[in-house]
């Protein structure tokens, strides 16, 4: 598949790989609000653009709410940070649908193609995207889950530093 992929109903076309191509900004996995606050300090820092993207199918055993309020708390800590924030939701429709109520920006889905096809729609009317593949992480904080903000700052920054400007 190409960068774009039609869902054949006439509709925009949806992302398949949003974000993971080169060039674009590095997404950094976070699994709490300590992880988020100290990617986008590094981000803000570095001044890059980064991705928050959330653990593998956190829409799921997470949900929708949980990250909505862990993007809007890391936002208000750290409002100069460029980012975009990306909600997996594995193969569940109905956790991408409570992304997209809860105001996600973006979700991945992975499930089954004609269903992806709906859910474009339905993401499309909340002013969301459907990603139908995860991005390739540049970095995954759960190798240091239960690490200082300092020791998470720093981890991030030395992954954005170690990456060409996009």
């Amino acid at each position: 598949m190409g960068f774009l992929e039609p869902h054949g109903r006439g509709r925009r076309l949806f992302r398949r790989d949003a974000l993971s191509e080169p060039g674009s900004a590095p997404a950094i996995v976070v699994h709490s609000l300590a992880h988020a606050v100290a990617a986008l300090q590094a981000a803000a820092a570095a001044e890059r653009h980064v991705v928050l993207l959330s653990a593998p199918a956190a829409g799921i055993y997470a949900g929708a709410g949980w990250w909505q309020a862990v993007i809007e708390a890391a936002r208000k800590v750290v409002p100069r940070a460029r980012f975009s924030a990306i909600l997996d939701c594995g193969d569940s429709a109905g956790a991408a649908q409570a992304a997209f109520r809860a105001g996600a920006e973006a979700a991945t889905f992975t499930g089954r193609a004609d269903v992806a096809e709906r859910l474009v729609a339905i993401a499309e009317a909340r002013g969301s995207r459907l990603l139908t593949a995860r991005p390739q992480p540049a970095l995954d904080l759960a190798v240091c889950f239960f690490a200082d903000t300092e020791t998470l700052r720093w981890r991030v920054a030395d992954v954005l530093a170690s990456l060409p400007p996009v």
